[in-house]
């Protein structure tokens, strides 16, 4: 019996920030066809929020650290402002959804990050189990989970996680039950052979294409962790992960990793 597809979109904070985009976006994320879930950041959000309670941001090698007063800012922004106002927008273009941080029915749990190199990231989650089984009922009633960039360690305390992470684990999750496409919307159309050519799109990568393109130096820095975590996805069941344009997520365009 062939399995039904089911498509994860991750869309970033720069995407919600930005209602031109937004708009496309979910307009074609309700155009999908079938099983489908939203993941979503928005730390962007977060971080004028926060500046606006006289909460500071501080951010080390790009990853914010989440303190006491922080962790209210991001639950309130994600879980909240960020969260609701996408339900509400893809009601409004013919999409029953439902909004979810890890916490609600026990979605996905993590432990609190323990210090690094000196670094303490304080209330950051990394996810121990995401409840795939869950998250099939809500799809099977017809139902559109939104996942925000928040889950919990079931201790009683929220963690502010990774919105890539949160796709990925959402992604896996799911693998058992459906063929999965993992599509992580961002700026670019695809991963780069050469990052000062929007054009020179690499179609696919495979394993071997990774190492190949990791040694010679055509993918490198902060793409390398991004590919890793995609090859890791597929690794766990998802059929194929998409990186590409946010005004592309029909999965017709961009880098298939898989």
């Amino acid at each position: 019996m062939e399995r039904q597809k089911c498509t994860v979109v991750k869309v970033g904070g720069a995407v919600v920030e930005d209602e031109q985009q937004l708009q496309r976006l979910l307009r074609d994320f309700a155009a999908i066809e079938g099983r489908k879930v939203l993941v979503h950041g928005g730390g962007r959000k977060a971080t004028n929020m926060a500046a606006r309670l006289g909460v500071e941001t501080t951010m080390v090698g790009g990853r914010r650290i989440t303190d006491g007063p922080m962790l209210e800012v991001v639950t309130m922004v994600y879980g909240g402002l960020v969260n609701k106002n996408l339900v509400a927008r893809l009601q409004a273009n013919g999409v029953n959804a439902i909004g979810l941080t890890g916490a609600d029915t026990n979605v996905m749990r993590s432990h609190k990050r323990p210090p690094k190199d000196g670094v303490d990231f304080g209330f950051v989650g990394d996810v121990d189990n995401t409840n795939g089984q869950t998250l099939k009922t809500l799809i099977e009633m017809g139902i559109t989970p939104v996942m925000a960039p928040l889950t919990h360690d079931g201790q009683g305390n929220m963690l502010n996680t990774n919105a890539d992470t949160i796709a990925s684990e959402t992604a896996k999750a799911l693998a058992p039950y459906y063929e999965v496409t993992l599509i992580f919307s961002f700026e670019k159309k695809g991963v780069l052979a050469n990052p000062n050519d929007d054009d020179s799109v690499i179609a696919s990568i495979s394993h071997d294409d990774f190492a190949r393109y990791k040694a010679d130096g055509t993918i490198s820095g902060g793409m390398i962790p991004k590919v890793e975590n995609a090859l890791a996805a597929v690794d766990a069941g998802v059929e194929k992960v998409i990186r590409t344009l946010a005004s592309a997520i029909d999965g017709q365009h961009g880098t298939v990793i898989k």
